[in-house]
């Protein structure tokens, strides 16, 4: 008995569209056996889980938060993916993002006025852009592999915060705690409905972001450029595109992104830089890029579902009295099931009686 995979000469495209969809079901029908397994309701746990976060006001406002750095995250990864550049990394660019836009508010804190937080919102761009071109370089001078250079620098990043937020850039006044002086007025993102919740215009961020970056992959010669180069790269040099700059242009994007959504998170949710920023939203943004179907308007709506899934948990681990690893394992099912569904409908997988014959195996 063997196994054979081969490529489907027609893929269904019904299918390949549904794919979320079924993953999504195929997640909630597992995690209601997971949750069987561990005594507790089914029924009660997936109602904690996909419908109580959405029952009151404050909790929509704090699915917008999460849902925010997801989706910034999510569409720069898009493009990073789309032209063959698997960025792992942004969990670390988002940090040094966070970082960089804090630099003005923790060391220049009598620097107060309106163009406070337009600096802050460049200059995390602009870290988060500079750490990406680290493994961006790399790959392309020396032809490392990406994957492993840019989830490195992830430790790195943490380390680094960790390291400023207990030395140099503690809060004096914090009694020992890690964590920087809290921001001024000027450095904090404004809500948009201070009355019911505390969502902050990130998320108008992170739509803008969405939608230009749909329109350029999809309306411009740089996306078309993106596209032959991550489906045919030998394509795309006989037709004169450089594979090395589009390299530096799909991590430099992404970077940005990133550090765009760490400032927002430390500028509206969080209020000052501290120890405990990185969260794994870089990491969870890649579920949300496949789970989109790595387009950048798909990754707005993945974004939401799996804040969801933020919000749900904490829900599940008061009600259900569950641990937080628990309440993760959606996260790794979803992923692992997008995945499973993609290669089956791509892909046809036979079992095969008997050993292959003697011409089969020279040929």
């Amino acid at each position: 008995m063997r196994i054979e995979v081969s490529r489907r000469q027609m893929p269904s495209r019904l299918f390949a569209y549904l794919s979320p969809v079924i993953a999504l079901a195929l997640t909630i029908l597992l995690g209601a056996i997971v949750f069987m397994a561990l005594g507790k309701d089914p029924v009660q746990a997936l109602y904690s889980y996909f419908i109580e976060p959405l029952t009151e006001t404050w909790s929509l406002h704090e699915l917008l938060i999460k849902a925010t750095p997801l989706i910034l995250i999510a569409v720069g990864l898009s493009v990073c993916y789309l032209s063959n550049n698997w960025n792992i990394g942004a969990e670390g660019q988002f940090l040094m993002g966070a970082v960089a836009g804090s630099a003005i508010p923790v060391l220049l804190p009598e620097f107060q006025n309106y163009l406070v937080l337009p600096l802050m919102l460049i200059l995390a761009m602009a870290g988060g852009a500079a750490y990406a071109a680290i493994p961006a370089f790399l790959k392309s001078r020396f032809n490392t592999n990406e994957i492993l250079t840019s989830l490195m620098l992830v430790y790195v990043a943490q380390l680094f915060v960790d390291w400023l937020v207990r030395g140099p850039w503690r809060n004096p006044q914090g009694f020992s705690f890690p964590g920087t002086i809290t921001f001024n007025d000027f450095a904090l993102l404004p809500e948009m409905f201070p009355a019911s919740g505390r969502a902050n215009i990130g998320i108008l961020f992170a739509l803008v972001a969405a939608v230009l970056v749909w329109l350029m992959i999809r309306r411009t010669l740089k996306g078309f450029e993106v596209r032959v180069l991550g489906q045919n790269p030998r394509a795309g040099r006989f037709a004169g595109f450089s594979s090395a700059k589009m390299t530096f242009f799909a991590f430099l994007l992404s970077g940005a992104l990133a550090g765009l959504a760490g400032i927002i998170e430390v500028a509206g949710a969080v209020q000052h830089l501290n120890e405990k920023l990185s969260v794994g939203y870089g990491f969870a943004a890649i579920i949300v890029v496949f789970l989109g179907r790595l387009n950048p308007l798909g990754a707005v709506v993945a974004g939401l579902v799996l804040a969801l899934t933020y919000l749900g948990g904490e829900a599940a681990q008061i009600s259900l009295q569950i641990s937080d690893k628990s309440a993760r394992v959606f996260q790794g099912m979803l992923l692992f099931l997008v995945l499973a569904c993609d290669t089956l409908i791509n892909y046809r997988i036979r079992f095969i009686a008997g050993q292959p014959s003697a011409s089969a195996e020279g040929n």
